[in-house]
């Protein structure tokens, strides 16, 4: 049948190809998608912030309230919902800290952009709406923050305490803090010719023990290997050591995969174990005469790294051994050191050797583990011994640190301190309200609705302290309306005061990346107005 006039078809495939709802719909399913993520950690915001137990499919429990840890482990399936586990994520990489606001933030940027949507602002105007709010608080964030020292240690010391009170073990902030702080200090390189200090965290070792408490946690200047020596009789303090470290095994070579060698009788076997004996023997004592008197010897694959004949020989000469150094952790022992792997026999020689003060195991409820202190030939490189009572105590004590040693970290990176307690976020709140009033068209309400999302995190701070949200907020809106640009929530009096004289203080870069990074993804998400499934 033949079709009707061009004018009809095209009515027809219009309606047919241009579902109108459909855009409507994917956007709010994101947006609430998103949201629900939001709101499931919303709890762990701040000092009072409640802890999550998260278990997992093997029955392995941990007890956290780090943002990205939970969002990690959490199982989550929308799309949308994912990239909020991405932005923590990014986060946590960019600055470590600040994880679990940069969700929440999002979240009420999102809440406030499904509202404009129902106004019928149109989603790119909202994106770009946000993008000028975020410059505009980005811009307050800068204009409060103070220029830090980095040679001050009280104010990095006030950063890396602000990090730690929101965490499980904040009662044991006054020893973990100092140990973040001389950690960062003793491996930042300061910047020839530029603002701030180069700080790679590799080069800060967190071991973790089980037994004792928190407050034995210790900062070791030097290397921690965490397993006992392998010697049966050997030493187990060395004063005035030559330390050495070998990519080779001390063990018979073995044939390839797929070989064998067959003994027929017990004089072919007699010469086999003759020169089994005869190798190791020739290795132990080119060992001896380098003067080698603490061996390392990195984990083998393919074959143990040490024969108990191997093991018999070192014992006799003296040498301590300790075997299975991980291959990830070869770079940092070589840094802490100064010493570089020896990959064959030839050249173990005594140049190669380094010369270490003290080398001792320790013996402890736990178990025994190797302390090495005084290189002296050692990089810019520390260690820490983290302490606890149980393995959920010791994990979150280490996360808890981990958090620490990147809030002083961004402070190396970028010298500048903000006051905390939601006060950044308020007085951007309380800058973009003032922009919106004079805002023209549909950028008055996108301003205003940015301006509203930033007060989540004061009203979540009161929530979770216990204390009435619109109060809190209404009174921090005043005080930063008269120009008080320190005040935030004070959970421990459950009022609002000047966060500066609390020495509540953080990183800008931790609050400047959680806006800049939310915004983003907050774009992203509303941009998106279909979900294509691809063909497996």
């Amino acid at each position: 049948m033949a079709p009707k006039a061009g004018g009809d078809t095209g009515k027809v495939n219009s309606a047919v190809y241009k579902d109108k709802t459909k855009p409507t719909d994917i956007r709010l399913s994101n947006i609430n998608a998103a949201k629900a993520v939001s709101d499931a950690i919303r709890t762990s915001l701040g000092p009072r912030g409640m802890d999550k137990m998260i278990q997992a499919s093997n029955g392995e429990v941990t007890i956290t309230n780090d943002g990205a840890t939970i969002l990690k482990q959490m199982s989550v399936i929308h799309p949308a919902a994912k990239m909020l586990v991405e932005l923590s994520r990014a986060q946590d990489i960019e600055a470590g800290d600040g994880t679990t606001s940069v969700v929440v933030i999002a979240g009420a940027l999102l809440d406030a952009s499904e509202k404009l949507l129902q106004k019928g602002i149109h989603p790119t105007v909202i994106s770009d709406g946000f993008q000028k709010a975020l410059q505009i608080a980005l811009q307050v964030v800068e204009g409060m923050s103070t220029p830090v020292d980095l040679t001050n240690e009280d104010a990095l010391l006030k950063a890396a305490a602000t990090s730690l009170n929101s965490k499980v073990v904040s009662q044991h902030s006054t020893i973990l803090a100092p140990i973040a702080v001389q950690a960062i200090r003793a491996v930042m390189e300061p910047i020839v010719g530029g603002v701030g200090a180069r700080v790679d965290l590799r080069d800060v070792k967190v071991t973790e023990r089980i037994g004792g408490t928190v407050e034995d946690t210790e900062l070791v200047q030097g290397l921690v290997i965490p397993h006992r020596a392998a010697n049966v009789n050997g030493p187990h303090r060395i004063e005035k050591a030559k330390v050495g470290l070998i990519q080779f095994c001390i063990s018979p070579p073995k044939t390839d995969m797929d070989h064998n060698v067959i003994v027929s009788d017990y004089a072919a076997m007699d010469r086999v174990l003759k020169e089994e004996r005869q190798y190791i023997l020739n290795i132990v004592k080119q060992i001896k005469k380098a003067g080698c008197t603490v061996l390392l010897v990195q984990k083998s694959i393919l074959r143990d790294a040490l024969s108990d004949l191997a093991i018999h020989f070192l014992d006799k000469i003296k040498t301590m051994v300790i075997k299975d150094i991980e291959r990830e952790d070869i770079e940092f022992v070589c840094k802490t050191l100064g010493c570089r792997p020896i990959a064959s026999l030839d050249h173990f020689t005594a140049e190669n050797l380094v010369n270490v003060d003290l080398v001792e195991e320790i013996n402890e409820p736990g178990g025994k583990y190797i302390k090495m202190t005084g290189c002296a030939n050692g990089g810019r490189t520390v260690s820490v011994v983290v302490r606890g009572s149980s393995g959920a105590v010791v994990a979150e004590a280490a996360r808890s640190l981990h958090d620490a040693l990147c809030a002083v970290r961004c402070v190396a990176r970028r010298p500048a301190l903000v006051a905390g307690g939601g006060a950044p976020e308020a007085a951007a709140a309380a800058a973009l309200a003032r922009a919106a009033i004079a805002a023209p068209g549909a950028h008055h309400y996108t301003l205003r609705a940015y301006s509203d999302a930033l007060e989540v995190v004061p009203s979540t701070l009161a929530e979770n302290a216990g204390l009435n949200p619109i109060e809190t907020v209404t009174e921090l809106r005043a005080a930063h309306a008269a120009a008080a640009s320190g005040a935030g929530v004070n959970v421990r009096r459950g009022r609002v005061t000047d966060m500066r004289q609390e020495h509540v203080l953080q990183p800008l870069h931790v609050t400047a990346s959680a806006l800049a990074l939310a915004t983003e993804t907050v774009r992203a998400i509303l941009k998106i107005d279909d979900i294509v499934n691809t063909v497996n």
